[in-house]
């Protein structure tokens, strides 16, 4: 069995060379992740916007159903994404078991409660800030989401970073719903899991790597542009 360095060596190879099969994981990936946690904001900053500005009837449910579901186990939401995708299910017609649309919604499903969940705190804190400004200036329902979410733009930033976090490093849920099918629906985690599992470590360790890059650069993106946010603020 080749030595750790030996491995490490072959994976960077891999990634310097741009193998297509490593490229053409990691495209995929982006795609599905990327078009999951947009869809999951579009649905989770309205929500947790309208969660944390206002007071209605069951709001303490709404809460606590936020969070519950923050905790959502993939390999649970796999299997009802599965259900409903399946032949036999409501959405089976569609045939989209076993492709990246599957996938996207699986991630979906496990990232909009935490997209909601998350931009409630956020704006609730700032709203207690402004409640009485938007009182004496009889700001409207609309108009009082849209400028919480405007003003707390850079935090949610953050949030948006968990959202990606959390899809970018599924395995549970999409393998369920999309087979890690080679040239269609292999995604960098599920390879990783399964090129281990066969004792292809270099291709694993060159997506582990890929993957740790990302996250890097992400984090890094953020801190770069709520950074600038502060500057802009005292300047």
């Amino acid at each position: 069995m080749d030595g750790f360095g030996d491995i490490f060596g072959e994976a960077l190879r891999l990634i310097l060379a741009w193998d297509s099969d490593l490229i053409e994981i990691i495209g995929l990936s982006l795609r599905v992740t990327l078009t999951a946690v947009a869809i999951s904001c579009v649905i989770g900053l309205p929500i947790g916007a309208l969660v944390g500005a206002f007071s209605f009837p069951g709001r303490i449910a709404a809460t606590v159903g936020l969070n519950a579901l923050m905790g959502l186990p993939p390999v649970v939401v796999g299997l009802i994404a599965y259900l409903l995708l399946s032949a036999s299910g409501p959405l089976g017609p569609l045939g989209l078991l076993y492709t990246p649309t599957a996938m996207v919604i699986a991630q979906t499903i496990l990232v909009t409660p935490i997209v909601a969940a998350l931009t409630r705190q956020v704006v609730e804190d700032l709203h207690r800030e402004y409640a009485e400004q938007f009182s004496s200036l009889q700001v409207g329902p609309f108009d009082r989401v849209v400028a919480l979410l405007w003003d707390a733009r850079y935090s949610l930033l953050t949030v948006m970073l968990a959202g990606f976090g959390r899809a970018v490093s599924e395995v549970g849920a999409i393998i369920i719903v999309g087979g890690n099918i080679n040239h269609v629906t292999r995604m960098m985690t599920t390879t990783i899991a399964l090129e281990t599992s066969k004792g292809n470590l270099q291709l694993a360790l060159a997506l582990g790597v890929v993957l740790l890059a990302i996250a890097v650069m992400v984090n890094a993106g953020v801190m770069a542009l709520r950074a600038s946010a502060v500057r802009a603020a005292y300047a």
